[in-house]
Parts: C-alpha cells; sequence; structure tokens
C-alpha cells in the first residue's frame, strides 16, 4: 500500500510538472499576453492544482503538495499571468520556472548578505530534537495536556524547517540556487508584527505580499490614503491566509471546516493591526525590552495556536497518521540501512 501510494505522488508530480511546461510556453507566446487572457489559459492549471491533493492520502504528502502548488504555486501564476512575481523574469529557464513554481524557495538577490548554508550544524540539531519529540510521543498518557500542545508547536516548526531546508538544498544542488531562509528564529519574535513578517514562513509572507496585502492597499489608499490603507492591508492579508490554511486542512482530514484555524488568523489580524496603531502612538515613549516582549509574542502565539489551530488537526487524527506515517519511513530506513550493511560485509 505504502509503494502504491508513493508511486501515485510520482505520477501527481509529473502531471503538475508537464502543466508548468504548458504554463512555460504560455508566458513565451505572444499570442497570450499579461493580463485576462493569459489568467484564461492558465485557469485550468489552476484549478488542477487546488484539485491534485485530494487524490494523495498520505499526511504529509497531502500536506505539502497544498501548501506547495494548491496555495504557492497558484498564487506565483496568479501574478504570472499578470507579468508580475517570480515567474515573470524573461531569463528563467524551463527548470528554474518549474522549481520557483512549485516549491516554497526565493532566489536571494545578494546572496553574499545571507546564506542560509552557513550553519548547517543548526538544522542537524533540529533534525536530532524533532527526532527526540518523536520519542516523547510514546509517553504521551504521562504527560500534562497542555505541555503536549507546547511539543505540537515544536513539532509544526521542527517538521515545516526540516522540509523547506530539504527542498532548499537539493533546489541549490541540482540547480545551483542560492535561496533565503524560509524561518528566521521565530522563537525570538519580539512582536507579532516580527512574528508573521519576519521570521516565520518567509515564502508565504513573500507570497500573500503582491496577492493580497499590496492589491487592499492600493485599493484603500484610493479612499483613507496611503498611511491608513496599511490597516485593512493587514488585515486582508491575515483574512487571505486564513482561507488557505482552512483549505489546507481540508486536505488533510478531509471534513468540513469548523473554521476554528479562520478565527485564529483573524484573531492576529486584529491584533497585528492594533500592535501597530499602538507602536505608532506609545512604541517611542515606552518601548518593551526583548527579555518582556519575546515571551509575550511567543506565548501569544502558543496560547492562541493551541485553542484554535491545533484541535481541528486533533480531531481528525493527524496525529495518529503523522506517527504511523514515521514508522514506516524509520522501517524502510532501518532495512535500507540492513541490507546496505550486509552487501558491504559480504564484499
Amino acid at each position: 500500500m505504502a509503494s502504491e501510494g508513493i508511486n501515485k505522488f510520482i505520477k501527481l508530480w509529473l502531471c503538475m510538472i508537464i502543466s508548468l511546461c504548458y504554463c512555460y510556453s504560455i508566458g513565451r507566446t505572444k499570442k497570450t499576453p499579461k493580463g485576462i487572457v493569459r489568467l484564461l489559459c492558465l485557469l485550468p492549471v489552476m484549478c488542477l492544482f487546488l484539485a491534485i491533493p485530494l487524490n494523495i492520502s498520505s499526511i504529509h504528502f497531502a500536506g505539502t503538495t497544498a501548501f506547495s502548488i494548491s496555495w504557492l504555486a497558484n498564487f506565483k501564476l496568479l501574478l504570472f499571468a499578470f507579468g508580475k512575481g517570480p515567474l515573470s523574469s524573461p531569463s528563467l529557464s524551463l527548470p528554474r520556472f518549474i522549481a520557483i513554481a512549485c516549491f516554497p524557495i526565493k532566489i536571494q538577490q545578494h546572496p553574499s548578505h545571507l546564506n542560509v548554508y552557513q550553519t548547517p550544524t543548526n538544522y542537524a540539531i533540529k533534525v536530532l530534537l524533532f527526532a527526540l519529540l518523536l520519542s516523547v510521543y510514546d509517553y504521551t498518557h504521562h504527560i500534562h495536556p497542555t505541555i503536549l500542545l507546547v511539543l505540537y508547536c515544536f513539532h509544526v516548526y521542527f517538521c515545516l524547517e526540516i522540509i523547506l531546508v530539504t527542498v532548499a538544498t537539493l533546489t541549490r544542488a541540482l540547480l545551483g540556487l542560492e535561496l533565503e531562509k524560509q524561518f528566521n528564529e521565530p522563537y525570538l519574535s519580539t512582536s507579532l508584527q516580527d512574528f508573521w513578517g519576519k521570521r516565520w514562513n518567509l515564502m508565504a509572507t513573500s507570497v500573500l505580499r503582491p496577492t493580497a496585502y499590496e492589491p487592499v492597499r492600493n485599493t484603500a489608499a484610493r479612499f483613507i490614503g496611503r498611511k491608513r490603507a496599511l490597516l485593512p492591508a493587514v488585515f486582508g492579508t491575515f483574512v487571505v491566509s486564513g482561507i488557505m490554511h482552512e483549505l489546507i486542512f481540508y486536505y488533510l482530514g478531509r471534513v468540513w471546516p469548523t473554521w476554528e484555524v479562520m478565527r485564529f488568523f483573524l484573531l492576529h489580524g486584529v491584533c497585528v493591526t492594533a500592535e501597530i496603531v499602538l507602536k505608532n502612538a506609545f512604541a517611542d515613549k515606552w518601548p518593551l525590552p526583548r527579555e518582556v516582549s519575546t515571551p509575550l509574542t511567543v506565548g501569544f502565539v502558543m496560547i492562541t495556536g493551541n485553542w484554535l489551530f491545533f484541535p481541528p488537526l486533533l480531531r481528525c487524527g493527524a496525529k495518529e497518521r503523522a506517527l504511523e506515517e514515521y514508522a514506516v519511513l524509520g522501517a524502510f530506513i532501518k532495512n535500507v540501512t540492513t541490507l546496505t550493511f550486509s552487501s558491504f560485509q559480504s564484499h
């Protein structure tokens, strides 16, 4: 059954790659100029990308595909339809076009200023911590539910960072692309604005800015001025993010949304806009020291996440399914290691 799932997953990704080849050709022909005409040509592919995760049973494969394809790739194609975004560069080769469209990566503008591969030890430590965290789940009946929810926060962070760094490493090896960091030590955030804008899942942030933040701000600026338009733009970005997270959760659990995840992002949207107003009014007079602001920020994210974000995941059995997949992966690695060792001994 596992091999069948992997084969199906590979076929679906081949289908996506072929679809992106079509999108690449659309951008290179004068018969489909940017704008509504190009958008209509790309629309079937975008609909396909929304449907593909429904055909994947693995929670990790479904989640990764939903984030990479249904969200990021579709948003990049939306920008591409109007001649904007990373896919619109005329110098992009087909392999780079596919890589940038398919995967949560962003090419560095100044590679010498930032190199995510300068500290591989940090990622090795996080892999070890993630493995330790998985072993702790064997004793969940001895752990207080509140502590378990805190562990789930670290689980999501470690899992996402490991997946994104793996993608970045492979992309660098295969295509020679220097990539920006996907996370920037979110546990050091000094404010919600800092957490969501500069530290957590920076690829999602970079895609939401031109597709949600900037259009809302430009529209609102016509009525209330550009400075005041910042607030509805920030809140609108959280609304879009909430909708996309609800979609991803549906792919993972295949159950009708309870809108708790949406309420999580609406709450944070309200809090970030309030934070901006308060900072403009009082930050210069009474700035909070990092020793106070960091625990407050991280604590608020964890508390609200445990209240609204994780319950839908736990109800659909995401944890149990994830642990089953880790067990299958562990058994596969063990078998490969045993066969390799046996082959080495025989020679």
